[in-house]
């Protein structure tokens, strides 16, 4: 990109009111300092007058220049203490030099970011930026350094028992065995019905928020297929009960089992009751 370009990218990052603070690693509460003002600008997106019909380099520094880098930083370089920046925001997050473009592409395209406050959890919100933009912010991301791709899993050559004893070791503790989410201390865990497969393998290798970050040496690629399939089987789960009943998991439904079987086993008891006076 010309000087020319990059000094006006430059520029609309001082002007506009976007942000989109952390995207790799855990935040915990208190982790990152003071309070932070609302980081998304209320007109959602600051976008060029044109955009290219491809995703491209220049456009993911424009793109990131205009809703990033208040928070991340010029270039990426991060922000470490909380500031005055764009549009009375105050800035906060990390640096995303060598992060790679698979944490960008995962927290963008789920949603995740860009996120109101540091302090808080993030959740999957509704996706501000086209796939386009997406792929330019990814490519401008993997440009600042060295790091991990968007990864290309193949569940379809992973073994399903294998995929659910894997999950079970790993992630049902939180997720649980049937990976509708659940609560743990300090955080939400989301269901994971409805990601893709390159979703799911960017999580595993990412570690958002209190997640643990998972490397081919804890998991393999191999492994990874395989719970990535087990997962996706997960949408429409077979039920030898007959009745899921959401599948939310046993002891809601061992509730909604009592709540229906203790009336009638009340009812038994008075009929054979009213037998026996007889």
């Amino acid at each position: 990109m010309s000087t020319r370009r990059l000094t006006s990218a430059v520029l609309v990052a001082a002007l506009s009111l976007a942000a989109a603070p952390a995207l790799p690693g855990p935040i915990g509460p208190g982790s990152l300092g003071p309070a932070v003002a609302l980081a998304q600008p209320p007109s959602g997106i600051v976008r060029p007058d044109q955009e290219p019909n491809r995703p491209t380099l220049e456009l993911g520094s424009e793109l990131f220049a205009a809703n990033c880098a208040t928070c991340h930083g010029i270039a990426g370089s991060g922000i470490t203490h909380a500031r005055p920046g764009a549009g009375d925001l105050y800035g906060l997050g990390p640096p995303l030099k060598g992060v790679g473009a698979q944490a960008a592409d995962f927290y963008l395209r789920t949603g995740l970011m860009p996120l109101d406050d540091p302090h808080h959890e993030p959740s999957n919100n509704r996706v501000l930026l086209s796939g386009k933009e997406i792929r330019a912010l990814d490519r401008y991301v993997a440009s600042l350094g060295k790091g991990p791709g968007i990864p290309d899993p193949k569940p379809k050559n992973g073994n399903l028992s294998a995929g659910m004893q894997l999950f079970t070791v790993d992630c049902a503790g939180c997720h649980q065995e049937d990976a509708r989410g659940g609560f743990v201390t300090g955080a939400r865990v989301p269901p994971l019905q409805g990601y893709t497969n390159a979703e799911i393998a960017e999580a595993v290798r990412v570690g958002p928020y209190l997640m643990p970050k998972f490397t081919t040496r804890q998991i393999s690629n191999a492994q990874l297929d395989s719970i990535i399939r087990y997962v996706q089987s997960q949408n429409h789960p077979y039920n030898r009960g007959g009745w899921g009943i959401g599948n939310i998991g046993p002891i809601p439904e061992g509730l909604v089992t009592w709540m229906i079987a203790a009336p009638l086993l009340l009812l038994a008891c008075r009929v054979l009751a009213r037998r026996v006076r007889r």
